[in-house]
């Protein structure tokens, strides 16, 4: 064997089998006709179970989706840019920024021009519709109609007993108001130094008040009281439903008053009760929270009578100086006159916002003062129904309010935490008292003179201040819980203050009768 011979590379030689293939070939036939059978979508399938196709069928469906969708988006963009091309835009900027601001957008941007403003509001307008921009201003135009409509004071149209109850009050209020008159003439009259010892006396006998005794009122918190004429009892409502009558000044319980089944607001007595009334006449009223107002006489646990016609909840109630009329006020946003002898309801009188707080009357027994939860006080005129006086200057709501013997001044007492005193003459704010450091409760002038104001709070504590000059003179301290109430006597020198850990502390100091 040559060389060239050994280097020839190796050939692989095919194999001869043996054997029938008749067998093979029919499998093959009938994987073709098998093949030929199916849909393409079964030959889809075939292929995925098989493993050969690795897509599936969602992917394809989502990306015709996300196809789907940009589509839209153009079409739909391009659909916004033909409305905007027809929008009619005005040139005039001031217009432009008025129009953006009622849209709710900004009146302008950083680096912002006239006629890229003017571009914005053609693209806001095309997204929300031209006639967006009418829509906003009538809007505008029926909210404001509605708030001056709130805004406006409406007049109920009264009963047939109307009109003879203010011709009785104005001829009931006049002579009292020339006596007040000739009484601060003759004040007027009296030395300069016989009236500055008056006031340091009486200054030097507030800064000398201290307890004189304490006494457990009721299982739950009171919430207000009031001395009758006589000084020789002592109403105080509890929110357990009770009234109770309290005798001056050892504190003991004469009768316990059953008839309301929720929070008791108030308890007041009647201007000539235990003087000029026999005790089986009406000399007491009450309210509650469910609206119900009950009057009372000193012989009977039970009301002789009931005051219907309150929706919601009742504060306060409040004599007038006559004692023909009462007055109540309710948190339907309204205060009410009854007339007791004719027992008819002869004045709905709304005018605040919210709900009605607290109603003073004048000493006169002219007008009525109001005050409520929407931070405003007001003061009518009984013989006109027309409001005088639009007390404006609180910033929370009022609770307390009381007119000054002289008949020209008038305290309020707010959730804001001060006292004001307004001069009803020139209707304007007098003093801003910062009184305390919760809200004021209650507020009482001195019910004979009106020489200084008694101011109590949820700071626990009362402050006795001068009138005028609305100095601090005393503060009185001693509750556990807030001072809900408080009510005076100076013809005996008492002070009465109401808590809400449940007693009633009589912060008093006994003085002969001026």
């Amino acid at each position: 064997m040559s060389d060239e011979e050994d280097a020839a590379p190796a050939v692989k030689k095919s194999r001869v089998f043996y054997g029938s293939l008749e067998e093979k070939e029919r499998e093959r036939l009938s994987s073709e006709m098998a093949s030929s059978a199916m849909s393409g979508s079964d030959a889809v399938k075939a292929g995925i179970e098989a493993g050969n196709i690795n897509i599936s069928s969602g992917e394809t469906l989502e990306m015709e989706e996300r196809v789907s969708e940009r589509q839209q988006e153009a079409l739909a963009e391009f659909e916004r840019r033909r409305r905007a091309r027809q929008i009619t835009v005005s040139t005039d900027d001031a217009e432009v920024k008025a129009g953006l601001r009622a849209l709710g957008e900004p009146i302008t941007l950083f680096g912002e021009g006239p006629a890229d403003r003017r571009e914005r509001l053609r693209s806001v307008l095309s997204v929300v519709g031209p006639d967006a921009l009418k829509k906003s201003r009538k809007d505008e135009e029926r909210a404001k109609r509605s708030q001056d409509e709130c805004q406006q004071t409406w007049y109920h149209e009264g009963s047939v007993f109307l009109r003879d109850a203010r011709l009785w009050l104005a001829k009931y209020s006049l002579p009292r108001a020339m006596k007040r008159l000739e009484a601060a003439r003759a004040q007027r009259d009296v030395a300069e130094a016989t009236r500055t010892i008056r006031q340091q006396e009486l200054h030097k006998s507030l800064r000398n008040l201290n307890n004189f005794c304490s006494q457990i009122g009721d299982d739950r918190p009171i919430s207000f009281c009031h001395f009758s004429p006589d000084s020789k009892m002592l109403a105080t409502a509890s929110w357990s439903g009770l009234c109770k009558l309290w005798s001056v000044p050892d504190c003991n319980l004469i009768r316990t008053l059953r008839g309301h089944n929720t929070n008791v607001g108030a308890v007041v007595f009647r201007p000539q009760a235990g003087v000029y009334l026999d005790q089986s006449d009406v000399s007491l009223a009450s309210c509650a929270a469910d609206g119900s107002v009950k009057l009372w006489n000193l012989k009977s646990d039970e009301p002789v009578a009931d005051i219907e016609g309150h929706s919601e909840r009742v504060s306060r109630v409040s004599w007038h100086p006559s004692g023909r009329f009462l007055g109540t006020t309710c948190y339907d946003n309204s205060w009410r006159l009854w007339d007791l002898e004719v027992q008819e309801e002869i004045l709905h009188q709304e005018g605040h916002s919210k709900g009605v707080h607290d109603l003073h009357f004048h000493p006169d027994g002219s007008l009525a003062a109001t005050g409520g939860l929407d931070a405003f006080g007001r003061v009518w005129d009984l013989r006109t129904g027309r409001c005088v006086v639009f007390l404006e200057g609180h910033l929370k709501e009022i609770y307390s309010l009381h007119f000054s013997p002289n008949g020209y001044h008038l305290a309020t007492g707010s959730g804001d935490n001060t006292c004001k005193v307004w001069e009803l003459r020139n209707r304007k704010c007098l003093y801003t008292v910062p009184a305390h450091q919760n809200l004021l409760s209650a507020v009482r002038f001195q019910p004979t003179d009106g020489h200084f104001l008694l101011t109590g709070a949820y700071d626990n504590t009362a402050k006795v201040w001068s009138h005028p000059g609305w100095t601090p003179l005393k503060t009185l301290a001693g509750h556990e819980g807030k001072v809900r109430t408080q009510c005076s006597d100076w013809s005996v020198w008492m002070l009465l203050l109401i808590g809400g850990d449940g007693s009633g502390m009589l912060m008093c100091r006994l003085f002969v009768s001026r």
